[in-house]
C-alpha cells in the first residue's frame, strides 16, 4: 500500500531562529497527533542539520531541496549526495519548476540527480508539470510524459520504487490559483498509468503520487480525496506551522 505524505517545501525563506522556531512548532504540535501520512520537512540547506536535530526527537522527516548532479569536485558552492547522506537525509527535491525554470536544469540533469541521490540510499521527490501555454494548448499529457520518461524512467523496478512523483501544475504555483479536484485527479492518475506501462499496475499502485501548487489548508481536503493524490508538495502553506499542520491532518 503506497504511503501518504505532506511535504513543506520552504524554499528561500526564514532565518536561523525563525526556522528553529517553525520546525519546533510543527514537531510540538503533531507529536501530540494520530496520523495517516508521513510528514517531510525541506528547508534551506543551512538549517538541515538543526531540522535533523529536531527529526530525531520527533516523527519528521527532512528533505533537501536540492542536490548536485556531481559526486564531487569543483563546483563552488553545489552539495553533493554523499554529503546529504553523511547528515541522513531521508529525501531530496528534485526537478523543482523553480530550478527548471531558474537555474535550467534539464532533463539530462535530473536524471543524473536521481540517480546521484539514490547512490546515498535518499529518496528523490521528482517534479513535474506544465506551463499554462502547455496545458492551454493541450500538450500538458505530453510534457509531463516526456519529462518522466526522460527523468526517471532510466531506472529499473527496484529503484523507482524509491521515487515520489510531485506533479505541480506551474501555472498553480504561487500564484494562488489550484488546479481543480477533476484536474488534478485527471493528471494523477495518467502519471500512474504512465508507471503502470513502465513497471507494471504493482508498482503503479505502490507510487505516491503528490499535489503541489498552492494548496492550502483550505483545500487539502477536497485535493486529497481524489483517488490518486496522495498528499502535497506544500510551498508558500508550510511556512506558518498552524496552517501545514491543519493540511497535515487533512485525511
Amino acid at each position: 500500500m503506497r504511503k501518504k505524505i505532506v511535504a513543506g517545501n520552504w524554499k528561500m525563506n526564514k532565518n536561523f531562529a525563525e526556522a528553529e522556531e517553525l520546525v519546533g512548532a510543527i514537531a510540538d504540535e503533531l507529536d501530540e497527533k494520530d496520523l495517516a501520512c508521513e510528514v517531510i520537512i525541506c528547508p534551506p540547506a543551512l538549517y538541515l542539520e538543526m531540522a535533523s536535530d529536531y527529526a530525531e526527537e520527533s516523527i519528521l522527516s527532512i528533505a533537501a531541496q536540492n542536490v548536485s548532479n556531481f559526486d564531487n569536485g569543483a563546483y563552488t558552492g553545489e552539495v553533493s549526495a554523499s554529503m546529504l547522506g553523511e547528515m541522513e537525509i531521508a529525501y531530496c527535491i528534485v526537478g523543482h519548476s523553480e530550478r527548471r525554470k531558474y537555474f535550467n536544469e534539464t532533463d539530462k540533469m535530473l536524471a543524473e540527480k536521481v540517480d546521484r541521490l539514490l547512490d546515498y540510499n535518499m529518496k528523490p521527490i521528482f517534479c513535474i508539470g506544465e506551463q499554462l501555454d502547455e496545458r492551454e494548448s493541450g500538450n500538458h499529457f505530453d510534457v509531463v510524459k516526456n519529462q518522466m520518461t526522460n527523468g526517471v524512467f532510466h531506472l529499473n523496478k527496484d529503484e523507482f520504487l524509491n521515487i515520489v512523483v510531485a506533479y505541480e501544475p506551474v501555472w498553480a504555483i504561487g500564484t494562488g490559483v489550484v488546479a481543480t479536484p477533476d484536474q488534478a485527479q485527471e493528471m494523477h492518475s495518467y502519471i500512474r498509468g504512465l508507471i503502470s506501462e513502465k513497471y507494471g499496475d504493482k508498482t503503479a499502485d505502490d507510487t505516491t503520487i503528490l499535489y503541489g501548487g498552492s494548496c492550502n489548508a483550505q483545500n487539502a481536503v477536497t485535493l486529497f480525496a481524489n483517488a490518486d493524490v496522495d498528499g502535497g508538495l506544500i510551498g508558500g502553506a508550510s511556512l506558518k506551522a498552524d496552517d501545514f499542520v491543519k493540511i497535515v491532518t487533512s485525511f
